[in-house]
């Protein structure tokens, strides 16, 4: 059996022109819409599988809160979102609160290095990490901070294995890795909101789960192919968002993606998916 638990390392707030980008100017529109978004949760994903536990993300840690963890002089992190998180909300106290112990997992995909998806390594002893080599070129040195990546908050000597798309893909997807013997976790790569974003695909019997960190921050604008507002790539996002829907449409998937408020609710539900334009 397969089991998928949601866990919640806190709570944010964004910019509404973040959620859903408007041209022109749609990557400076966050730094000054006046509005917030509604509380949004940070999502992370633990995987049971026979062969073992699996952990999508790690969401973010309770230092975040902390005076000094992001630059002040970070237009982004000063003007963009807001977090609460509470010390419960680490990512090793919601493992154990489900009745795990973070030391027995195998691995961890990360959907993407920001800081909301990679910070909660912190916490973790030292485990096997899996992103893409793209991404974590894309964190290096300056630009990478100026790109949301905190490389300084992750554990010491930190160093990723990279994700090898060496599998046989679902359609439409062109690569994939498979990483369970039995193919039923699979990471699909899903650029957009980053270069190098993957997504964790799990089969279950005759539907399945996609675990799709921040393709899009909500399904109304995956089913909408609307791209967020902080995606370098626009044309990239689109590919993957029709890509994500084609998926759907040939096998019925509920699609999680890591701050929609309604992805728990939708994984407890099962329910089936809405069709899609």
């Amino acid at each position: 059996m397969i089991r998928i638990h949601p866990l919640q390392t806190g709570s944010v707030y964004l910019r509404p022109s973040q959620i859903i980008g408007r041209a022109p100017a749609r990557r400076l529109r966050p730094l000054f819409d006046p509005r917030w978004s509604e509380k949004l949760p940070v999502l992370a994903w633990l995987i049971e599988h026979p062969e073992g536990l699996f952990l999508v993300d790690t969401g973010e840690s309770p230092r975040a809160m902390g005076k000094g963890y992001f630059p002040p002089w970070h237009p982004y992190f000063r003007r963009a979102l807001r977090f609460e998180i509470a010390p419960e909300d680490a990512i090793d106290a919601r493992i154990r609160g489900l009745g795990f112990d973070p030391h027995d997992i195998r691995a961890v995909v990360l959907t993407h290095l920001h800081t909301d998806h990679a910070g909660g390594l912190f916490h973790l002893p030292r485990l096997r990490v899996l992103l893409t080599h793209i991404e974590w070129q894309l964190a290096q040195g300056f630009a990478g901070v100026l790109r949301g990546y905190f490389l300084g908050h992750l554990p010491e000597n930190f160093r990723p294995a990279f994700i090898r798309f060496d599998a046989e893909p679902p359609a439409p997807f062109t690569r994939a890795m498979a990483l369970t013997e039995d193919r039923a976790i699979i990471i699909v790569p899903t650029p957009g909101h980053s270069s190098g974003h993957v997504s964790v695909l799990v089969r279950l019997g005759g539907s399945q789960v996609l675990l799709a960190g921040d393709a899009s921050y909500t399904e109304a604008a995956a089913d909408d192919l609307r791209i967020d507002g902080v995606t370098p790539n626009p044309h990239s996002a689109r590919v993957t968002l029709r890509r994500i829907n084609a998926l759907r449409r040939h096998t019925p998937t509920v699609y999680l993606p890591s701050h929609d408020p309604e992805s728990p609710a939708r994984l407890a539900q099962a329910a089936p998916p809405r069709s899609i334009p």
